[in-house]
């Protein structure tokens, strides 16, 4: 793995838990400042959303926060494990637990576009 590169780079959602909030037409625009990587996300079941996370050990660690479509806000944590594709797209593999409500835990999966 060579150097990563979030910056300008967009990412959409390959598959999520069930409860998880973020849908297929949910669109992350990615910008990045050395070890710090930020998104916006918007779009599907998401009004807006903005991660901040740290690029540390091939793996972002996350945390996030959204409004949805219902009004509904949220905020969570997430690690995300680092791969590439055969065509040296990023994917992301995240592991993420809800801070409110019930602190439900799910997977996701991302792949750059």
């Amino acid at each position: 793995m060579g150097k990563i590169d979030f910056n300008n780079k967009m990412f959409s959602l390959v598959d999520n838990s069930k409860n998880g909030k973020v849908d297929t037409s949910t669109v992350f625009k990615y910008k990045q400042e050395g070890d710090l990587v930020t998104a916006d996300y918007y779009g599907g079941t998401i009004k807006y959303g903005k991660i901040i996370a740290q690029l540390k050990d091939k793996k972002l660690h996350m945390l996030y926060q959204c409004i949805t479509i219902d009004n509904e806000l949220k905020a969570g944590k997430a690690l995300a494990d680092i791969t590439f594709t055969e065509e040296n797209k990023i994917a992301l593999s995240l592991n993420w637990e809800w801070l409110n409500g019930d602190n439900e835990k799910g997977v996701s999966q991302y792949i750059e576009n």
